[in-house]
């Protein structure tokens, strides 16, 4: 081979290895997804209490698969007001969360069956260092909403009220 095929072959190899690295490094920054990467289904919780007054509305993604609920908030940076994940599960059971990779405090609601809410946690971010999966949240329920922390309180939804989910 000659040392101008040579050399014209070792620059071709460092475009493809340049467009390949930066190709991965904006993929892994979160500026680009794969085709058929698994992304949220989203919907609208509604809160209401017993009187069927309207606390909050909260626009959702929706966490149905086993690897979307191990996931959960973790790939989130914050939450705003208004904004959650709603965690479907086949039946009512007992459970309990972690803070697992989270950067961010959240509420953690617990909701049965019928929709009624069994339970709230405000959960604290776990500290630097910390890999949050000794923050627990135990509860009972089917379903599992989860908002910023204090959000709860702000809207005044507390246990005994009805959340009802549409789906986009």
């Amino acid at each position: 081979m000659r040392s101008v095929d040579r050399e014209r072959a070792l620059n071709l190899a460092l475009v493809v290895l340049f467009v390949a690295l930066a190709g991965a490094l904006v993929y892994y920054a979160g500026f680009l997804e794969l085709p058929g990467e698994d992304q949220y289904d989203t919907g609208t919780a509604v809160v209401t209490d017993e009187n069927g007054t309207r606390l909050a509305t909260i626009s959702v993604e929706v966490a149905d698969t086993r690897e979307e609920q191990y996931t959960g908030l973790s790939n989130h940076d914050s939450l705003a007001d208004g904004n959650g994940m709603w965690f479907v599960y086949d039946q009512e059971r007992q459970m309990t969360f972690v803070m697992r990779r989270m950067d961010f405090p959240i509420d953690i609601v617990y909701v049965g069956s019928d929709g009624r809410i069994t339970s709230i946690h405000h959960m604290p971010a776990p500290e630097p260092g910390q890999d949050g999966n000794d923050i627990k949240a135990p509860g009972r329920g089917q379903y599992v909403l989860e908002v910023p922390r204090g959000y709860t309180n702000e809207t005044g939804i507390d246990v005994g009220d009805h959340v009802e989910v549409s789906y986009d």
